[in-house]
């Protein structure tokens, strides 16, 4: 009998994932549920992070529609571009004047 991985559903959440086994890195996408709220802790000697500024209680934005999980450096950081412009494309995100 094969292992198998425990699966789980939570309705409107969407989950998909990529792995270069080259480069042993990846990228992990949560797609939420519009009017998600969400919090943060960010922890480590050299943590990067995108956009976590925009969860803090003092700011104007009320939820969130993705979580971007990717390998360390500036690469993995890119890989929110995409995930952007998904958003946008299906009219999801926070609008911007630009």
């Amino acid at each position: 009998m094969e292992p198998r991985s425990p699966q789980m559903r939570l309705p409107g959440v969407a989950i998909g994932h990529w792995t270069d086994p080259s480069a042993l890195t990846g990228c992990t996408v949560v797609l939420l549920p519009e009017g998600s709220v969400a919090s943060r802790e960010v922890r480590g000697g050299a943590p990067a992070t995108r956009d976590l500024d925009a969860l803090s209680p003092d700011k104007a934005v009320a939820s969130v529609d993705a979580v971007v999980l990717t390998g360390g450096s500036a690469f993995g950081l890119a890989a929110a571009e995409g995930v952007m412009r998904f958003c946008e494309e299906a009219g999801r995100g926070v609008p911007t004047p630009g």
